[in-house]
This record gives C-alpha cells, structure tokens and sequence, in this order.
C-alpha cells in the first residue's frame, strides 16, 4: 500500500493526510468510497454464519414492547419475518471466515495490525438499528447494500436508557444527518455518538479497532512477564542479620518490602521481556478462533499467511498467534516481509535459513498458514 498516493476509499485522501487529519480527531463522510458496495455476503449466508458455533452474533429486535437482545448462535428459525420492520442481526469477526471480508479489512492497514480489531456485519430491516450509542474505539461504516440513514453529534451526556439490554443513550442530540447508499462510508473517532437506522433492507460492513484501557493491558502484559520468567537455579534468600527484636510483631519490616520490591523491579528491567510479552499478547488469536492442521510446506512454493493468523514484529522479535521468536539478519527481514505483505514468493522462501524454513513448515502444518 503507498500510503501517500489518494485513495478514493478515503475520499481522494491519502492514507498518510487521513491519519493527519482525521483519525482519532473528526469524522469523515466518503461517497462511494468503494463504488457500488462491494458482495461480501447474501442475507442467507449471513444468517447462517450466526447460527454457528463460535460465531459472535446478536439478534436485536425493536418493537413496541420494547427492546430484546439475543446473542448466538441463533438458529435460523428464530429470526422475525425479513419483512418485519425493525430488527437487525450483527455478526462479529466475519473477516474471519470470508475471504472478501478479510480482504476488504486488508485495505485499513495503513493503521497498525496492532490496532486493527475485526469486521462486522450488520443486516436490518426497515427501520432497524441498535439506537444510539457511543463507542470508545474508532469505526469505519461502509454500507453495502441498500441504505442507511446516520446521525452523529458529540457526546455530551452519557445517560443510558433505564432497564434496556443495550447501552442506548437516552438524551443524544444530532448535529449532522446523512442517508448512505451502497458503497458510501463514514468514519468516527472514539467519542462521537451515532444512530443508523436502516431505510428498507440494508447491510452495513463496521471495521472497528482495538482500544486496551491502559490499566487492563498493564496487568496483562506484566501477567505474560511473569508466566514467562524462568525459575533461577539458585535464589537469593530474604536475610536480616541486623534485625532487633520488636514490639510490633505484627508489623512488616520495611527490607522485607524492599527486598520484595526489588525482585519484582529485576523483573521487569529487562524491555525485552516487555516487548515480547506485548507481541505474544497482540497476536494472541480470539477464543474462537481455531486452524486445520496441514501438510508441510513444498519444496519450491510460496507462502502465505491464513486469514485468522495475527502476525507481528519489533526489532527484536516475531510474533505469531501468540508466540515469540527471536529474529536477526536476513531471516528476520523476511519474516517481517511476510508479517507485512502477509505472503512470500518461492523466492523469498528459498532465501530463509534452514531454521526459518523448519518454523515456515511447523506454521503450515499448524495451519497459520499455507502453500502459495
């Protein structure tokens, strides 16, 4: 991707005059940013993927009884008549099984795969939607087919509706209003509250973006840290030679804070130990996320990475599906090669060292990737 070449999925922007200028600052409306929409799924086969196991999807419907959520798998027979107004079902990580899904999330990683969540479908029927909220992550909303009408307008009171089992804001205000067709997109930065009701039958592709609350990936990179530390062969034991006797017994002695603070200090002084816990955290696939073992990789072909397979690299390290490897030299500048282009030519393959091309098959056979 030439990131400093417009694209008409960004409005004639570049990807590099997008991230200056909108991300994470102000929305922006594209008209036909992919012309005419793009077939990503039918209706049926959208349905069926809902009904899956291991498949995220929800099942909202708006009547006059008020709001419902049923989440999946959601057998086929439970849906509303397509011709009833006012319902919706979502599916979560649809890039994860369809190939044009996963294709069509591959044209946003001008933004870090680090960042970069997974696509949602979203199929209503007239009227239908999931009222207005606000979401704390960036969104690109492509509408695929049929049209939608969007309002937005910045969150200034996050009062939810009472006793609803979705956090629709009870007090949004709109300050813009636009009707998208097949192929038109708007994109929000984290903050801004929407509201997409469908007009007549329409799906809508959502490419959302991990946002970790700071604290949260804290714990859980310094979790992997420790997971990770090997057990020294010796250990140096607590001593205190210099302790007199107390009438605070049940005091804890100041060294022995000290002592414990300093091991956890030892730790973690290392950045590499950091890193790797945050790669191998990053590429850590989704609990519903499973491979097909396969053959070894051969002789003479390419290869390429499956679809659900997160691949990373720092200057150090690898990353794949939450495993770390060491890298250097020309292996490590084919292994990022393949973690950026998600492929290598037969070429490249037969320039990796007898090391890389062993960790190239146990992948294959792993099914994080295949022969191209």
């Amino acid at each position: 991707m030439d990131i400093l070449k417009p694209t008409p999925l960004l409005g004639a922007l570049s990807p590099e005059d997008f991230m200056r200028r909108h991300w994470q600052k102000k929305p922006l409306l594209v008209r036909q940013a992919v012309p005419g929409g793009v077939a990503l799924q039918t209706r049926a086969e959208l349905f069926a993927l809902a009904g899956q196991d291991g498949v995220e999807a929800r099942l909202i419907v708006h009547d006059e009884a008020g709001w419902t959520l049923r989440h999946g798998p959601i057998a086929r027979r439970t849906f509303p008549k397509v011709d009833q107004p006012r319902w919706t079902v979502l599916v979560q990580g649809v890039d994860l099984h369809v190939d044009a899904a996963h294709a069509l999330l591959s044209q946003f990683r001008f933004v870090p795969d680090a960042r970069l969540d997974d696509l949602m479908i979203s199929w209503a029927s007239d009227g239908g939607g999931v009222g207005p909220h606000v979401d704390s992550y960036d969104v690109f909303l492509l509408q695929v087919q049929g049209r939608r009408r969007w309002r937005i307008g910045r969150t200034r009171d996050t009062t939810l509706v009472p006793d609803v089992p979705l956090r629709i804001l009870q007090n949004f205000e709109a300050e813009e209003e636009w009707l998208l067709e097949a192929g038109d997109m708007l994109y929000l930065p984290p903050g801004w509250a929407h509201d997409g009701v469908a007009e007549g039958e329409c799906m809508t592709a959502s490419i959302g973006f991990r946002a970790p609350p700071k604290e949260t990936l804290g714990r859980e990179v310094l979790q992997r840290v420790l997971d990770a530390a090997e057990e020294p062969e010796s250990d140096v034991l607590y001593q205190d030679r210099g302790q007199p006797a107390t009438r605070e017994p049940g005091r804890i002695p100041a060294d022995l804070q000290a002592f414990a603070a300093d091991a956890v200090a030892r730790l973690l002084k290392d950045p590499k130990a950091l890193q790797c816990a945050m790669g191998e955290l990053l590429t850590e696939p989704k609990a519903n996320v499973w491979f097909e073992p396969a053959d070894v990789l051969p002789v003479g072909s390419g290869v390429q990475l499956d679809r659900r397979t997160r691949m990373m690299y720092d200057d150090h390290h690898v990353f794949i599906n939450g495993e770390s490897f060491k890298a250097g030299g020309r292996d490590a500048r084919l292994m990022r090669r393949l973690a950026d282009a998600r492929v290598l030519t037969p070429e490249q393959v037969r320039q990796l060292s007898d090391d890389a091309l062993d960790l190239l098959d146990e992948w294959v056979e792993a099914g994080w990737a295949a022969p191209h």
